[in-house]
């Protein structure tokens, strides 16, 4: 019992809390994106200025550039979120109007993204002593793409981050990240719920537009 205690102990005294300040953030920013909050922004904000630090200084050199972009996303972000906010009195479930892009346009941005994240895994393997070259750059730059898809309201934006935050939970085990990993399995199981979110209110907008285009027409 002593030795359970002794263990506790010695972990909470040793937690990296400038971390979890960080993960808490950036959990805050995931979940007020699924509710259309343009308050993620702000939280994003926060928590990649301190990802910024933590990630450059265990070597993942890329997702400390990432997190420099994330920072002017965030302001970006804000920005075009409330430029194109519904008046109030047109809101229903959401302030945000969410728009879907076709999967043959999908599959050429991955595929030229995957073009990119090769070559600039390439240079960074052979110019730099960044850890996980490859894979690192693979989750920046597609971060990079999503990121933007998130800022103009498209749909499929949440389908990326499931893929990018279950690649990105692999590294964050091997540089013993443990809040961070913790956070990115959170934001998987998210980013499922926030694409149903959206999904749900993109088809209430079409209907909507339906009915109200049959008034019209009527």
């Amino acid at each position: 019992m002593l030795d359970l205690f002794a263990s506790v102990n010695n972990y909470l005294t040793t937690l990296p809390w400038l971390e979890l300040v960080a993960m808490l953030f950036a959990l805050a920013y995931v979940i007020l994106a699924t509710q259309g909050s343009i308050w993620c922004w702000p939280a994003a904000f926060v928590s990649t200025a301190i990802y910024t630090i933590i990630f450059y200084d265990v070597s993942l050199l890329m997702d400390s550039a990432l997190n420099v972009y994330y920072l002017v996303m965030a302001v970006y972000g804000y920005w075009v979120w409330q430029k194109n906010a519904q008046p109030q009195h047109q809101q229903n479930s959401s302030p945000i109007a969410i728009i879907t892009w076709q999967a043959s346009w999908h599959v050429k941005a991955c595929i030229i993204l995957t073009i990119i994240s090769l070559v600039l895994g390439y240079i960074m393997a052979t110019n730099t002593t960044a850890s996980f070259p490859y894979l690192d750059t693979f989750t920046t730059v597609f971060a990079v793409f999503t990121t933007y898809l998130v800022a103009q309201k498209v749909l499929e934006n949440w389908l990326y981050w499931i893929v990018i935050d279950t690649v990105s939970i692999y590294l964050y085990i091997e540089k013993g990240l443990i809040p961070t990993t913790v956070l990115f399995i959170i934001n998987v199981i998210i980013a499922g719920y926030g694409y149903y979110k959206w999904l749900a209110i993109y088809r209430r907008s079409k209907v909507k537009e339906i009915d109200l285009s049959t008034i019209v027409t009527g």
